[in-house]
């Protein structure tokens, strides 16, 4: 027997590569699993996956677990599986653009504690933010850093702003860069 007696491929992948794509997407549906109520809100998931992943956890016995997971990895089929894949790595911060995003992030809350005028930035690109509430936990970090406290309230002005952020609108820094550039 040669190698010339056997085609090399009848446009079909071969059963092992089926059955490995059928195990990753189990591991997806297993992935899915572990997430929290909120976090699978965000991923936008079909209603069906949903409804079979919120079932999935309530399952405590491990082998109607087991077969509720791999019902889970059956369902997958009929699904997009790259979006989901791209949402879980958002979740667990391994996208760039969502590196990228904190980045950007931390360094207005630099920018906020080192210069109260940034406030009027923050307000401008975010009119719904409680400028009150964010000017007092500036000075509550400022104190906090002063005396070396626990950085509480420099936690605190992050959450704000990533929520603030969340809501889709772009922030004061991203627009005076571009500014920068039509002015140079």
């Amino acid at each position: 027997m040669h190698d010339d007696d056997f085609p090399e491929d009848l446009g079909r992948p071969s059963k092992t590569k089926r059955k490995e794509a059928m195990h990753a997407l189990r591991d997806l549906g297993e992935e899915l699993v572990e997430l929290s109520v909120g976090q699978l809100k965000r991923l936008k998931l079909p209603e069906n996956l949903l409804d079979a992943v919120r079932a999935c956890q309530k399952i405590t016995a491990h082998g109607a677990r087991r077969r509720q997971v791999q019902y889970l990895g059956k369902l997958m089929r009929g699904v997009d599986e790259e979006p989901i894949r791209a949402g879980l790595a958002m979740l667990r911060g391994e996208s760039s653009t969502e590196t990228a995003r904190m980045h950007r992030l931390e360094r207005m809350r630099e920018r906020l504690v080192a210069d109260e005028t940034v406030l009027t930035e923050i307000a401008n690109s975010w009119p719904e933010v409680d400028i009150q509430h964010l000017r007092q936990l500036r000075r509550n970090a400022i104190k906090e850093h002063e005396s070396a406290k626990p950085p509480k309230s420099f936690r605190a002005i992050f959450q704000i702003l990533k929520e603030l952020d969340a809501g889709g609108v772009k922030p004061a820094e991203a627009n005076t860069e571009q500014d920068d550039d039509e002015r140079e």
